[in-house]
């Protein structure tokens, strides 16, 4: 009796030792296939495919503890699947190491972006909406997300600024009444 039981102590321990070795074994081997990929990248956008990494893990374990719906988790994995294979795109064509803000929005989600949605049948690539937002592409990833970059700060002025100077602005300010752009408004004095 000792000795059956001696034995299948050792039969489960010799299992558990077994499942915990595949599972390293195919996290590390995983782990190879998308460094091996990513090494065409530089640091900028190997940062940038980490936290989309860590970003599906977070979900995945959200998932795992039934704290989001089904359909959240779906969503939110095509969307990081969405952002990855745009990033892999922008970086293998401008092959610099180099990203801008990227947003991936559903059709149902235009108004997290826009106080005023676009149309979306008439959205082309290369159009700037309300001098913020760039439409790069669309990814089809379960369902159909549009890509959409924040442009900086100063592409921001160059668009105004190039708008301002083809005189696209309907109402121009008289020169009298004119105040520079960097004008200060006067501090507020105190009567002593």
């Amino acid at each position: 009796m000792k000795l059956l039981r001696v034995f299948q102590c050792s039969i489960q321990i010799c299992l558990l030792a077994v499942v915990f070795g595949v599972t390293f074994v195919c996290g590390a081997v995983g782990q190879r296939v998308q460094t091996k990929q990513e090494r065409e990248f530089g640091p900028v956008v190997r940062t940038y495919l980490g936290y989309l990494r860590a970003e599906q893990e977070v979900v995945d374990d959200r998932a795992s503890r039934r704290e989001i719906s089904p359909s959240y988790y779906r969503r939110n994995s095509n969307r990081i699947r969405a952002l990855r294979r745009t990033a892999i795109r922008i970086a293998r064509e401008s092959r610099d190491d180099y990203l801008p803000e990227l947003e991936a929005v559903t059709r149902d989600e235009f108004d997290n972006l826009f106080e005023s949605p676009p149309s979306i049948e008439s959205l082309q690539v290369g159009q700037v909406l309300n001098n913020a937002y760039k439409f790069l592409n669309l990814v089809r990833s379960g369902e159909t997300f549009y890509v959409f970059t924040r442009l900086n700060p100063d592409e921001q002025a160059e668009l105004i600024n190039k708008k301002d100077a083809a005189g696209t602005n309907a109402v121009k300010p008289s020169t009298a009444t004119a105040q520079p752009r960097d004008a200060v408004r006067p501090r507020k004095t105190q009567v002593p």
